[in-house]
């Protein structure tokens, strides 16, 4: 990527940057508050800002004080209280309020304004990684509720099977129906709607999302030329296209901070920008021709990733850049930057509570402000120019964005500053011989395919730092989430550039980053003493999923059950206790957030069968996890009530189900979660009944049965779900729980009320979400049991 710069080989010894021109920034910072306040406080808050603006003007005006620049803040504040009161009171006072606040029945006819975004939730029936829901923000053109119609605008949110409508472009109308909810924040968002159905009377998408469609088809069928996760990961890459990423890759490029490189942003438009720039400096062509064609570029690449209003917003960032380089001098970068996020927020308020938008403009800010003197500093001491820039750009950016990413998600992500470092010789080459890939997909498939093999090297690259980095165990460190966590982080990150300018200052620095890691290192990264001796079973910290491990007395040798929702964390789990086989793994039942892992499990390991039970539905779940075993040699058994099977240190015996009920297609998946194969286990720590996802249907049979149901130790069924009876909890009668749950899991479990009183009646209770993978640890039987925690638990899903 190359960097606005005067000269293309600047005298490094001579050079010394002017200062910033910041007499914009007031302006677009009064701007950016005033509206955030009015969302958030309502319209009274806009009036009460718009009076003050005025009064502080003339103020000014009259004491000549300061009036250049403070009626310049002054008369942009006024214009935002004035445009975010019009938008609020629009909100306020909207027909839809009202049915959405009791929840009325509706009919809407809308335009999609943006690609909708996919809630994706491994369990009851759903295809690993596939969303059952999606997210359609959309613009209202007409309501109808009841025997009463409005044609009105407004922005609204539909909630909608992903199945019909994940298939929708912007700039189509629609029409759905379903019931009317409150929307879930104040972002201007008039209400949502949870659609019933398919969409209705879909009309054509505008031309140009035909041309783009094309072209991403091309790209996607060129990229079939690569295994399927590089292969799935280039067209995310390049323009955003996300539909054959792997679930696995997905999962490791959030662990490792750098899933913002699946999303299109102003570094994919730099990444074009800068291609054509290097190629036109090298042609020596004119620095108003080089830009003119550069802002060609970006927007024929606009086009291509689908002018929706996020790829649109990080072209305005990306102008900014390119605005610099036609003026000739990057001193004008910061005012075009405050110039551009003052147009968008007046023209739509909404972004100023937008995370994306934030992001945006403080990875632009760094990389107009920060990287060129880094890349510079970095050019004295020796680094090739190229070098530095692609090390400044990427460090810039993540150390502007950290703080408003820790208060988002609450966690700080150390790996993430060495994984994105990794992934920055592969992201330019990659996104480009993408673009390219699409471009020249409508001339054949040769041309599109070349550009895609001579990608896969880079795309393997990205996918193997990806993997090698989530699989860091304490790589995610909590943080405090919201305003405090941000601004604690903003603080730190100030300090650090002000007191790092200073030799000695750097040096004090760069001690307690020593010590920081002298202390986390051995705590976080490689805790000591894990996996513990003698361990017996370990819960293994899977997310919102089960894999339980248990110890046969062979050395290297386990019973895993259930493999848990990706493949990448039971792998890393396995790992970690140095699973080298497989006696047999037992898949309690068919649910993705049981059975999805089951890829990792096998991966690399001798495995002695994959054994399910008699509920044998989804039967696309059956299919994927008998065509799993099968590739790699691995038979599939059944397993019934009755069954017993033993190994030196470990006896199981399968209590249910016993009376499986029928499962209908379409259903909630109660059914198949009352089938999980239900067992009891004998270890040298004690008895453990590992029950699925059981619920309380399938819990009144085992009572029923009369069967010894007493174990010392409880996996929680289904993840601590409140569908779980007080008497079958008061006849497992267990002195410790374990509870497999990931962490931020919208389904809210484990429910509280039924912890709370597990822990009142005695029973030492431990959470994967909090505790990370835990292990029960063999003891004599009279004494009490031993639990350990390895700690760093998997972060929440962004």
């Amino acid at each position: 990527m190359t960097l606005p710069a005067r000269s293309p080989t600047p005298d490094l010894d001579q050079a010394q940057p002017r200062p910033p021109d910041l007499r914009l920034v007031p302006a677009a910072v009064a701007v950016w508050a005033v509206v955030l306040l009015g969302i958030g406080l309502g319209p009274v808050a806009g009036v009460a800002v718009l009076v003050a603006c005025a009064l502080l003007a003339g103020v000014s005006v009259v004491r000549r004080r300061g009036a250049a620049w403070v009626l310049a803040a002054g008369g942009c504040a006024g214009a935002a209280a004035l445009v975010v009161t019009a938008h609020t009171l629009l909100v306020d006072r909207h027909p839809l309020r009202t049915p959405a606040e009791r929840g009325a029945a509706a009919s809407v006819r809308v335009v999609v304004a943006d690609d909708p975004r996919p809630l994706r939730s491994p369990g009851y029936g759903a295809r690993p990684g596939e969303a059952s829901q999606v997210l359609v923000p959309a613009e209202l053109l007409r309501a109808d509720v009841g025997d009463s119609g409005w044609a009105a605008g407004g922005r609204v949110l539909l909630i909608a099977p992903a199945e019909e409508w994940a298939a929708l472009l912007p700039g189509q109308a629609v029409t759905g129906h379903g019931l009317l909810a409150p929307a879930g924040r104040r972002d201007l968002t008039v209400a949502a709607l949870r659609v019933r159905g398919p969409p209705e009377e879909v009309s054509a998408p505008p031309w140009w999302q035909h041309a783009a469609g094309g072209l991403r088809a091309g790209l996607r069928e060129a990229a079939q030329v690569l295994p399927p996760a590089p292969g799935g990961l280039l067209p995310g890459l390049a323009v955003g296209d996300t539909s054959l990423l792997t679930a696995e890759v997905e999962a490791d490029f959030r662990a490792a901070g750098l899933s913002h490189l699946l999303a299109v942003s102003g570094a994919n438009l730099a990444i074009v920008a800068g291609a054509v720039l290097a190629l036109l400096r090298l042609l020596r062509a004119d620095p108003r021709l080089t830009a003119a064609v550069s802002a060609a570029a970006v927007l024929g690449f606009v086009v291509l990733a689908r002018p929706s209003p996020s790829v649109v917003r990080a072209a305005a960032m990306a102008a900014v850049v390119l605005l610099a380089l036609a003026m000739g001098r990057g001193r004008s970068a910061v005012p075009a930057l405050a110039a551009v996020v003052l147009v968008l927020l007046l023209a739509d308020p909404a972004l100023a509570v937008d995370p994306g938008f934030a992001l945006s403009v403080l990875a632009t800010a760094a990389l107009v402000l920060l990287a060129p003197g880094w890349s510079v500093a970095l050019q004295r001491r020796g680094v090739p120019r190229w070098m530095a820039e692609a090390l400044a750009v990427p460090a810039a950016a993540f150390l502007a964005t950290a703080p408003l990413v820790a208060g988002l998600n609450g966690e700080v992500s150390p790996v993430a500053v060495a994984a994105n470092l990794l992934a920055v010789p592969a992201v330019a080459p990659a996104t480009v011989l993408g673009v390219l890939a699409a471009v020249l997909s409508p001339l054949g498939a040769l041309p599109a395919q070349v550009c895609a093999w001579a990608a896969g090297p880079a795309v393997g690259w990205l996918v193997l730092v990806a993997d090698r980095s989530a699989a860091v165990p304490g790589a995610v460190l909590g943080w405090p989430d919201g305003l405090p966590g941000a601004v604690l982080l903003g603080l730190l990150v100030l300090g650090l550039l002000w007191f790092g300018r200073s030799p000695r200052w750097r040096a004090l620095l760069v001690a307690v980053a020593l010590g920081l890691a002298l202390v986390l290192v051995p705590t976080r990264i490689v805790p000591p003493g894990w996996p513990p001796p003698g361990w017996a079973v370990v819960a293994c910290d899977v997310g919102q999923g089960d894999a339980i491990v248990l110890a046969t007395g062979r050395p290297g040798w386990v019973v895993l059950v259930d493999a848990g929702p990706d493949a990448g964390p039971v792998d890393a789990c396995l790992d970690r206790l140095g699973v080298q086989g497989i006696a047999l793994l037992v898949l309690s039942h068919l649910h993705a957030d049981h059975v999805a892992g089951l890829e990792g499990a096998l991966r690399g390991r001798a495995v002695g069968g994959v054994a399910v039970g008699p509920v044998r539905e989804p039967g696309w779940a059956l299919r994927d996890v008998a065509d799993t075993a099968a590739g790699v040699g691995v038979p599939l058994v059944a397993l019934a009530a009755g069954r017993r099977l033993t190994w030196p240190a470990l006896a199981i015996d399968v209590l249910g189900p016993l009376h499986p009920a029928a499962f209908v297609d379409g259903e909630d998946g109660t059914a198949v979660n009352d089938g999980s194969l239900v067992l009891r286990a004998r270890t040298p720590a004690g008895t453990v009944l590992l029950t699925g996802d059981v619920e309380l249907a399938a819990q009144a049979d085992l009572l029923s049965s009369g069967a010894d149901l007493r174990a010392d130790v409880l996996k929680m069924p289904h993840h601590g779900s409140r569908y779980t009876s007080v008497e079958f909890l008061n006849a497992v009668s267990p002195r410790a729980v374990l509870v497999s749950v990931g962490a931020g899991n919208r389904y809210r479990h484990p429910d509280p009320g039924l912890i709370g009183g597990l822990e009142r009646a005695g029973a030492a209770v431990r959470r994967t979400d909090t505790a990370g993978d835990i292990a029960l640890v063999g003891r004599p039987v009279d004494e009490d049991l031993q639990l350990v925690s390895r700690g760093s638990p998997l972060p929440a899903p962004r």
